[in-house]
């Protein structure tokens, strides 16, 4: 059998599969507040994880300069619910402002105030032991985090605004098929 004819076997198989699941699924995505609910919890689980590895990580090199190879689970409990909170309090109360074009005003604004909240959250919880210089430190470099955070958004964005302007034009042009343009590769 030539390797065009399986690849065509294999979309015939994919193209069954779909039509079989394809009811299902249509329906239940055709759902505009599931997918804005969706879309919302899968953002502020991007932000958690995101801030969560960056201020454990802050954590991690606080305890090893001190001799420490051990990290407390309380304070890590207390650093992924503060990343959730402030997750939420990001998207919902704060416009998200990590994911804006830029650094204005207001997202400056806001990210004082998140960096603020980090470092009392890690002043009442212990985590630097009540060491103010570590706390200052953290203090810097959370309005950091937020910085790389926001810029990191926007080169991320610009990439795929890009890509996305060249699939449009080469749909187009006539050149891509639906199925390529949904990202779905039938070059294996």
């Amino acid at each position: 059998m030539s390797v065009q004819r399986k690849r065509r076997g294999e979309n015939n198989i994919r193209s069954e599969t779909a039509e079989k699941t394809g009811g299902v699924m249509k329906k239940w995505w055709k759902n505009e507040k599931l997918r804005r609910y969706l879309s919302t919890e899968i953002g502020i689980e991007y932000k958690a994880c995101l801030y969560f590895f960056a201020i454990l990580f802050f954590y991690s090199m606080y305890l090893i300069v001190h001799g420490i190879y051990a990290a407390n689970l309380l304070h890590m409990l207390e650093m992924i619910l503060a990343t959730y909170g402030m997750g939420y309090l990001q998207v919902l109360v704060l416009d998200n402002f990590d994911e804006a074009e830029g650094l204005t005003r207001k997202e400056l604004l806001y990210l004082l105030v998140c960096a603020a909240l980090y470092t009392g959250i890690s002043y009442l919880g212990g985590w630097f032991d009540g060491n103010m210089v570590a706390t200052a430190i953290f203090a810097m470099y959370c309005v950091l985090m937020y910085i790389c955070a926001i810029f990191a958004n926007r080169v991320k964005r610009n990439i795929d605004t890009e890509q996305l302007n060249v699939m449009l034009q080469e749909y187009k042009r006539g050149g891509m098929r639906e199925d390529e343009c949904n990202g779905d590769d039938k070059t294996d």
